[in-house]
C-alpha cells in the first residue's frame, strides 16, 4: 500500500525539480527571469574567454553553456547556482588535453569533449553511490591554495593577449620567461585596450553600484546594471574595433563564429584516450564538485535552503555530460 508513496518520494529525491515546482509561482518566475537575463549577460563573455583558456575555439564555450543549465535545473538542489564553464576547470582542461600532444584542433576538441563526458560520468557515479560526504574530508586550505595558484597561472597566461604577443609555457616560470622574451613584439593598441578593459572591470566590481545609487537609481536596478559591467566592456570594445578598424592595426579579434548549433555527437571512447584522461577527469570532478558545493552552500545558507551533496554530484554530473 505504501509503494506509490515511496515511489513518489524517491522520484522527488532524485528529481528536485518535482519538489520546487509545487510551490513555483508568478513572483518566483519574475525573479528567475531577471536572474536569467543577468546570468545570460555574464555567461556570454565568460564562456568565450574560458573556451580560449581551455585552448578551444571560443564558440565551443557558448555551446557548452546551454544544456548544462537545463540539466542542472532538473537534477541539482541549489536554487541559486549557475552552472557553466569556470576558470579553474578550463585551465585543468588545457593542461590535461595539451599533454596528449594532439596535432589537429579537431582532435584536441574531441579529447576535450571526452574529458567532460568522463568527468560527468564520474560525478554521477559518485552521486549514485552517495559519496558526497567525502567533501567533508577535503582540506579547505589545500583547495584554496590550489584555486589561488590556478588564478595566478590563469592571469599570467592571459598576459600574452593583453600585450598582443605570442608566448608559450606549461608552468608559471616558462610562461613568464616566454613573455619577457617576446615583449619587444608588444602591440601598443592591444595593450591600451587590454589595460583599459581590465581597469574598468576592476572598478565595476566596487565602484559602479554606489555611483549609480548616488544618481537616484534603486539599489536593485543599480546592482543589475553593475553586474552587466563586463558586457558593457565587451560592447564598447566591439564598437571601438568596428569604428576604428582596430583589427587592421594588429588587435586580435575572435573572427567569424559559426551560425547555429553543432550536431549532437558522442565522445570518443577509445581505450587509449580514456586511459590517458581518466585521472585528469577524476581530479577535475573533485575540484569542480568542491568549488560548486562551497558556493551553493554559502548561497543556500543566506536563504535557509538545503543543499544535498549526493544529489549535487548527480546534478553536476549530468550537466557535464550534457556539455
Amino acid at each position: 500500500m505504501t509503494f506509490p508513496t515511496l515511489t513518489r518520494a524517491t522520484l522527488e529525491r532524485h528529481l528536485p525539480i518535482l519538489t520546487w515546482a509545487k510551490t513555483y509561482n508568478r513572483e518566483t518566475l519574475t525573479s528567475d527571469a531577471v536572474a536569467a537575463v543577468i546570468v545570460t549577460i555574464m555567461l556570454i563573455p565568460q564562456s568565450l574567454a574560458y573556451a580560449l583558456l581551455a585552448g578551444l575555439p571560443p564558440e565551443m564555450g557558448l555551446y557548452a553553456s546551454i544544456l548544462p543549465l537545463v540539466a542542472y535545473g532538473i537534477f541539482g538542489t541549489s536554487r541559486a547556482l549557475a552552472v557553466g564553464p569556470v576558470a579553474v576547470v578550463s585551465l585543468m582542461t588545457a593542461s590535461s588535453v595539451g599533454a596528449l600532444g594532439l596535432s589537429s584542433p579537431a582532435e584536441y576538441a574531441a579529447a576535450a569533449i571526452t574529458l567532460a563526458f568522463l568527468s560527468g560520468v564520474i560525478l554521477t557515479l559518485m552521486g549514485v553511490f552517495r559519496l558526497g560526504f567525502l567533501a567533508n574530508f577535503l582540506s579547505h586550505p589545500v583547495i584554496a591554495g590550489f584555486i589561488t595558484a590556478s588564478g595566478i597561472l590563469i592571469a599570467t597566461s592571459q598576459l600574452k593577449h593583453i600585450f598582443g604577443i605570442k608566448a608559450e609555457g606549461h608552468t608559471l616560470v616558462e610562461t613568464v620567461v616566454s613573455l619577457f622574451e617576446n615583449q619587444h613584439s608588444t602591440n601598443p593598441i592591444t595593450l591600451f585596450v587590454g589595460l583599459t578593459a581590465t581597469a574598468f572591470l576592476f572598478w565595476v566590481r566596487k565602484g559602479l553600484k554606489p555611483l549609480l545609487i548616488s544618481t537616484g537609481l534603486k539599489p536593485r536596478l543599480a546592482e543589475i546594471l553593475a553586474k552587466a559591467g563586463p558586457v558593457a566592456a565587451v560592447a564598447v570594445t566591439i564598437l571601438a574595433t568596428v569604428v576604428l578598424r582596430l583589427d587592421e592595426k594588429g588587435v586580435a579579434i575572435v573572427g567569424d563564429v559559426p551560425m547555429g548549433l553543432p550536431p549532437l555527437t558522442m565522445p570518443s571512447l577509445s581505450p587509449s584516450l580514456v586511459g590517458q584522461l581518466l585521472i585528469p577527469a577524476l581530479l577535475i570532478s573533485v575540484i569542480g564538485f568542491v568549488e560548486s558545493v562551497s558556493v551553493a552552500q554559502t548561497l543556500a545558507a543566506k536563504k535557509r535552503q538545503r543543499i544535498i551533496p549526493d544529489q549535487e554530484l548527480v546534478g553536476l554530473g549530468t550537466a557535464n555530460i550534457a556539455a
